[in-house]
């Protein structure tokens, strides 16, 4: 085991190194000039080239990528051409706000879905199946910001009891934030909810009709035992990994709904990133979504070898 996590965790920084290089490549790649950015259209070429020895825009792209990368692994990013502020500090406050939506949404989203498609998975056929299927096929073909701004129609401007947008800054307290993420954690639940529900469905339905749950039955263990001690562990495996493509999207910054609700997480930051060319926002951003994806894949196949002994034994077995 902790062989097989060595290795994985090895994998996982090359992964993340090598989006750094693809990030930072991109990004040198852009059209236009940074300098010139900063300083306007109407800097003069004296100015514009002061700035760009200044910002060591004149050395080698290889020697900024190692100054760049050794300070991203201190958790240095560089400074916003925006607001002239380190990049770390707003990104780890954003990335906080951020995270009270992805864990309030992974609570709900993720035991809901789970209850869900093992109804769907044991009434197969039947209308506990065709109702969740129905709700579950709809939440698949709405988009999330179209989820959203019902929302907000029905519960801020029909119904008043819950703010339409978030007016505090980033940094301001988590008591103050929370109000304004109950509506995007509905919002990203349904969408969330109906892709694991799907998974879950159809997993469930495949170990129910497996030879071990035939035994177990014959046995004549309760449904309700062989359901959650022998079928939902191994129904659950499959799952993992979509549970984790989630996860890592929440945590990534969801764009569009933070946008709808003017809420100051990463998704919200990216967005006002690419609007201004703030390359040292976007290189973090990546570069930290980027870590966050394999991270989350590392610990789906933790959890899938926790469930699954035979996995286990197949690694030593390699060994």
């Amino acid at each position: 085991m902790i062989v097989y996590i060595s290795r994985r965790l090895l994998s996982a920084v090359v992964t993340v190194l090598l989006a750094s290089v693809i990030v930072f490549a991109a990004v040198q790649l852009l059209p236009g000039d940074v300098a010139t950015q900063v300083l306007g259209q109407d800097a003069t070429p004296d100015a514009v080239a002061a700035l760009r020895e200044q910002m060591g825009l004149n050395r080698p792209a290889v020697l900024r990528f190692l100054d760049w990368i050794t300070g991203a692994v201190r958790g240095d990013f560089g400074v916003s051409l925006v607001s002239g502020e380190p990049v770390s500090a707003t990104l780890w406050l954003h990335l906080r706000n951020t995270m009270l939506i992805a864990v309030a949404t992974i609570a709900v989203a993720v035991t809901s879905s789970i209850v869900l498609g093992v109804v769907a998975g044991l009434y197969r056929d039947r209308w506990p199946d065709t109702v969740v299927s129905t709700l579950t096929l709809i939440g698949m073909s709405v988009p999330e910001f179209v989820v959203a701004t019902l929302l907000v129609l029905a519960l801020s401007i029909t119904v008043p009891v819950l703010p339409a947008v978030v007016l505090d800054e980033a940094s301001a307290p988590v008591a103050d934030l929370l109000p304004a993420v109950v509506l995007p954690t509905i919002a990203l639940s349904v969408v969330m909810t109906a892709y694991i529900v799907r998974m879950t469905r159809t997993s469930v339905i495949d170990v129910m009709e497996s030879e071990f749950v035939t035994t177990a039955r014959l046995k004549g263990l309760g449904t309700g035992r062989v359901v959650v001690r022998h079928a939902l562990p191994s129904a659950l495996l499959p799952t993992l990994n979509v549970i984790a493509m989630n996860v890592a999207w929440l945590v990534g910054g969801v764009a569009v709904v933070e946008n709808v609700f003017n809420y100051p997480g990463v998704g919200r930051m990216l967005l006002e990133a690419v609007h201004n060319r703030d390359l040292p926002v976007l290189q973090a951003i990546a570069v930290v979504s980027a870590a966050v994806y394999v991270l989350c894949n590392l610990a789906a196949d933790l959890g899938a070898m926790a469930l699954n002994p035979r996995l286990r034994t197949g690694e030593r077995s390699a060994r």
